[in-house]
């Protein structure tokens, strides 16, 4: 089953899609996942669906829902900040600790790309989170953003559009904008697998704030809580690498598995990957039958 639902988000209203699994009892609550989409995607995505689908065939509650900025959900469209979708995804968490269908204590967040960085900085900081799932996710905005721009001149191409945004910025006070291609050159052959409605121009205080980010600062801090890190061996939008600076930041306090596959984990059935999931959430959030009250 699926409801579209809202929630408050600072001074805004974010829009999303909760999947509850059919044959869950009256009264009854089960852990949860968050689905968080990537830079600049929304809810829609063919990816994004299909994850919260596979929670929800496992029997888990889950939700995927637009950042501000995007898809249906309020504020400027195309501003999408880091730190500000550290703040959506936190009251995610509060809304979805307030559902009748959800044992409070039980709630992970699983982020895709973009949405995976968001996730693990939203789990170290926010102490509600049980448990983080980065898939394709990245530690270091600088460092990501110069492997993604690794062509010749395209990086120091990046550094001086946002050193003209800020110029700009402070002499007329106007914003530039950029396109999705200026700040992450996903391989044309993949650009099909985006989702219908992501966003293609942004301001160039997104590529500043991507470059600023440092969720491998921050992850030692979701330990002792569960932490599975995920990556494509085969990742031509974030470098697989990524992954192991991850590893390395948590200090061993997590789980890596690096699997063959691209950049869009769920778009192709995978059955190595819905193992994984299936077998790491039963281990690390499981559902342990009915319960009426929160845990």
């Amino acid at each position: 089953m699926q409801q579209r639902i809202q929630f408050p988000s600072a001074d805004l209203t974010l829009s999303g899609v909760l999947h509850i699994p059919d044959d869950l009892p009256s009264g009854d609550r089960r852990p949860a996942v968050i689905v968080l989409h990537g830079f600049g995607g929304n809810k829609e995505g063919t990816s994004h669906v299909a994850e919260c689908e596979l929670y929800e065939s496992l029997g888990y509650v889950s939700l995927r829902f637009d950042m501000r900025g995007c898809g249906e959900s309020g504020g400027l469209k195309g501003r999408v900040l880091c730190e500000e979708q550290v703040q959506d995804t936190s009251n995610a968490v509060t809304w979805l600790a307030q559902h009748a269908c959800v044992q409070p204590s039980a709630i992970a967040v699983s982020g895709q790309s973009n949405g995976g960085a968001v996730g693990m900085y939203a789990g170290a900081t926010d102490p509600r989170v049980a448990a983080v799932i980065s898939i394709g996710g990245w530690g270091n905005g600088a460092r990501k953003l110069q492997w993604q721009n690794r062509a010749p001149g395209a990086w120091q191409r990046l550094v001086d559009l946002m050193e003209q945004g800020r110029k700009l910025r402070q002499t007329t006070g106007e914003t530039l904008m950029l396109t999705r291609w200026d700040i992450v050159p996903v391989p044309k052959e993949m650009r099909h697998l985006l989702p219908p409605g992501c966003i293609m121009d942004f301001p160039v205080d997104t590529p500043q704030s991507i470059h600023d980010f440092r969720p491998e600062d921050v992850v030692a801090g979701i330990a002792p809580r569960p932490f599975l890190i995920v990556h494509g061996a085969n990742d031509s939008v974030t470098n697989a690498e990524e992954a192991l600076h991850l590893f390395r930041a948590a200090r061993g306090e997590a789980e890596l598995a690096i699997l063959k596959g691209e950049h869009f984990p769920f778009v192709d059935p995978d059955p190595v990957l819905d193992s994984l999931m299936k077998n790491w959430l039963a281990k690390n959030l499981p559902i342990t039958g009915s319960s009426s009250q929160p845990h």
